[in-house]
């Protein structure tokens, strides 16, 4: 077993938060032989790993909460020496964790993890722990079932395994999608939009087309809030006005008015 490192903070790729700017054939059941197909499979696609088998012992992912925001991501590429944890990785409901990939037949090569220091008690941390032991690992990769229901199973040298299953990217239209602390937005699929400025909220009309989203006049409540609430409130008000771009990558959605004028929101 390799030795894991632990860090205070994870690769940066991982964090996941939102930000507000300022102003293919594929086999089933085991691996093609293709070996860069078998990458492509499984690469840029959210995982939800649900169970660890340890020594013959179950450990299943516990809780709605930490099955909502479990999800890990394999993105290959080569290490780099001077830098802890890479660009693969995730969460399994607890710390960020972060990790070197390489995928070389049906190997899957995990090295230089690390993970955030967040006390994570109970049951998810139990899982955490079995997680991360299998997961620093040269692990033989197994996937079973059809697009967008697929089970990819990791098996250690040790024959202990990782069960994870594929997550569907949210749709744009009826997702809540959280902007900040109390500020979300949802789009419909009748051209308008609802949501919360993180203190105000809103209703009014939003077109979807070809990649961009074209708010019209939205109405919103006159509560007033503290000084740096109100701050933030103008800001999103000025990009969710008129058209602008958007960007979905599995649960994050980014909302572009101009260079330097974005919101980066998540999937609720």
């Amino acid at each position: 077993m390799k030795r894991t490192t632990y860090a205070k903070y994870a690769a940066a790729a991982l964090a996941g938060t939102t930000v507000l700017a300022a102003c293919g054939t594929e086999s089933v059941g085991t691996a093609p032989k293709d070996v860069s197909t078998f990458a492509d499979t499984i690469a840029d696609t959210s995982w939800v790993p649900r169970k660890v088998t340890v020594d013959g012992k179950d450990y299943v992912l516990p809780g709605k909460g930490a099955i909502k925001k479990a999800r890990i991501i394999f993105r290959p590429g080569a290490a780099d020496p001077d830098t802890d944890g890479g660009e693969s990785g995730g969460s399994v409901g607890c710390n960020s964790i972060g990790a070197d990939v390489a995928i070389r037949g049906d190997t899957v090569k995990v090295s230089d993890l690390v993970r955030t220091l967040m006390g994570c008690p109970g049951p998810v941390g139990e899982f955490e722990e079995k997680f991360v032991g299998v997961f620093d690992n040269d692990l033989k990769a197994r996937l079973d079932g059809p697009p967008g229901a697929r089970t990819l199973t990791l098996t250690s040298p040790e024959h202990d395994t990782i069960t994870l299953r594929e997550k569907k990217p949210p749709a744009l239209k009826g997702t809540r999608w959280a902007l900040g602390e109390n500020a979300y937005l949802t789009l419909t699929k009748d051209n308008t939009v609802t949501g919360s400025l993180g203190c105000n909220t809103f209703h009014g009309r939003a077109t979807v087309k070809d990649g961009t989203i074209e708010f019209g006049r939205l109405a919103t409540t006159r509560m007033m809030c503290a000084g740096a609430v109100m701050k933030t409130e103008r800001e999103l008000a000025g990009i969710l006005d008129g058209k602008v771009s958007y960007q979905q990558e599995h649960d994050s959605l980014k909302i572009t008015k101009a260079p330097g004028k974005s919101v980066t929101a998540r999937a609720e």
